[in-house]
């Protein structure tokens, strides 16, 4: 960072203004806090704004706390702090925009049973967040003899009935993102990327990877206007994918569930308030976020295995494939994991949680729910941001904490919401049941 009293380097030799610069490291963390926020907010607004959905609120905000960054000169920590709340408070907005974009478009998700592996015959597989990516590759190839699957956070487009009706939206191909470059490498179909969830790719499949929109690759053709006949030319020119439900895979074989929009979970509110009055629900579990390969990540899926079974987990964003690959059942017809989509739709998680909190006619912290984050980059601090200023308490968050929030800022976010880091999985579980 640049200081601009002493115009050095913060907290350099050469600064002289120690108590102004980078030497307070607490504006810092909030101020870096802030900027990765903004960034998941941008992602969500520039997805609503392709289909034609606008919030001036959130554009507002977008230049008032970019300005706030801008010299490092106000040093109230609350005030600051207010700031970043209210980051939190813009992003529930631009998760709202995002969904009713995508459901005036798509329509209102509905749950769905997604078939694993491929197909004998010409492929594509479409991976990042756009549908609308999705929606005009299924337009272009429709009666072409090309079979469309979907990878990591486009898992949830089988939710939508506008993308379900394309018959050769057939199923998905493979697990996270970080995944790419082994699962990419065994897909002998053509590749497009639709967002910046990507590895660098292997030379093995360069020449068949694709990026469109806000994606890009050094060495991979970018496609322009949506125009995917190039994507379509590949695909039919490379040899046929063979029929693969990865037998020899438990963890991808068989079918996904997903597309439990906030609509259709409230349509089962009766029999879930039933089912928790009756005690056949004990608690809910929140396990999900925004995935990395890091080790400790798989403290999710072992926590999700060891979840007692009249437990109910809900689910959301690429973290979802560290607890997706099992079946857990279902309470009287209530499934034991809910889907409810992309990383934007832990809107739906939120609305659930508000929902139940109404009809239970108490606050989110006194319903019978754990929230158990996982984070890996800017859109994962802005959903985090939103809990926070919903007045969420107990979060946990792993596999470790941000290096950018300084101490003074996390004993805050402790004082005040309680927010702790994941540990022992027994021991995190049992504190939570209790």
């Amino acid at each position: 960072m640049f200081c601009y009293q002493c115009e050095q380097t913060a907290g350099g030799t050469g600064c002289t203004k120690v108590g102004v610069c980078g030497k307070n490291e607490d504006i810092q963390s909030l101020q870096d806090t802030l900027i990765f926020g903004l960034k998941g907010i941008a992602a969500y607004a520039y997805h609503a704004g392709e289909l034609g959905q606008k919030d001036a609120q959130v554009d507002a905000f977008m230049h008032e706390a970019m300005f706030a960054t801008l010299t490092n000169v106000d040093f109230d920590l609350e005030r600051y702090l207010g700031l970043v709340l209210k980051a939190g408070e813009m992003n529930l907005r631009a998760m709202e925009l995002l969904n009713n974009a995508n459901t005036s478009r798509f329509g209102n998700p509905t749950p769905a049973s997604v078939a694993r592996g491929t197909k004998t015959g010409a492929g594509i597989v479409v991976t990042g967040h756009d549908l609308l990516d999705l929606y005009e590759l299924l337009k272009q190839t429709e009666g072409k003899g090309v079979n469309i699957y979907t990878h990591g956070e486009m898992l949830p487009a089988h939710g939508y009935p506008e993308l379900r009706k394309f018959k050769h939206l057939v199923g998905n191909y493979g697990t996270a993102w970080q995944s790419q470059r082994t699962e990419f490498d065994d897909f002998s179909g053509a590749i497009l990327i639709t967002t910046n969830c990507v590895m660098i790719p292997k030379d093995s499949y360069k020449d068949r990877m694709f990026t469109c929109g806000i994606a890009g690759v050094a060495g991979v053709k970018h496609i322009k206007n949506r125009d995917f006949s190039e994507v379509i030319e590949k695909a039919l020119a490379q040899p046929a994918l063979a029929e693969n439900p990865h037998p020899q895979d438990a963890f991808r074989r068989g079918t996904l569930s997903t597309g439990f929009h906030y609509t259709a979970v409230l349509g089962m509110a009766d029999k879930i308030v039933k089912a928790v009055k009756d005690g056949k629900i004990r608690h809910f579990f929140f396990i999900g976020g925004c995935d990395g390969a890091r080790p400790g990540r798989n403290y999710y899926t072992e926590l999700a295995e060891k979840v007692p079974n009249d437990c109910v987990i809900l689910t959301a964003a690429c973290g979802k494939y560290r607890l997706n690959g099992r079946d857990y059942g279902s309470i009287d017809g209530i499934p034991r994991l809910i889907d409810t989509g992309q990383c934007n739709d832990c809107y739906s998680a939120v609305k659930i949680a508000l929902a139940l909190a109404d009809a239970f006619k108490c606050s989110v912290n006194d319903l019978p729910l754990s929230l158990v984050v996982s984070w890996y980059e800017q859109k994962a601090v802005a959903i985090l941001l939103t809990l926070l200023y919903l007045g969420i308490k107990n979060i946990k968050l792993g596999p470790s904490l941000p290096a950018f929030i300084s101490p003074n800022v996390l004993g805050l976010l402790v004082e005040k919401y309680n927010i702790s880091p994941i540990g022992n999985v027994d021991e995190d579980l049992a504190a939570m049941l209790k």
